[in-house]
């Protein structure tokens, strides 16, 4: 199976998960196709937007920082990240994420389901 770029669905999300400002989600995977894969998508946040603090529940999710920089708030905890990182929120744990720096923070969301 292959995915075009430009057929690839396009979400902008206001405030996500109580965050600040503009979330914009590239799907590059339809949820509905992968058994487990609830989600894949490319997430931009430009500088200042955030997604707000969530707790997964019977999933985790992945982060893998493509370019940028920002804070995640991991299980309580206060990290920096920047391009190449990764991030895993395993089941029961929470976390959030913010653009500190000056140019569109980018990353990959991956969650998987139990």
């Amino acid at each position: 199976m292959v995915n075009n770029r430009d057929e690839m669905k396009v979400d902008k999300m206001e405030r996500m998960r109580d965050g600040d400002g503009t979330a914009s989600l590239t799907y590059l995977v339809e949820s509905n196709t992968q058994k487990n894969a609830r989600m894949f998508a490319e997430v931009t946040l430009p500088p200042g937007s955030s997604i707000g603090y969530h707790k997964h529940d019977s999933e985790t999710e992945y982060y893998f920082i493509i370019s940028g920089s920002g804070i995640v708030n991991d299980n309580g905890k206060d990290v920096q990240v920047k391009q190449g990182d990764a991030m895993i929120t395993g089941n029961g744990e929470s976390h959030s994420i913010k653009n500190t720096g000056s140019v569109p923070l980018v990353f990959h969301a991956v969650i998987v389901t139990y």
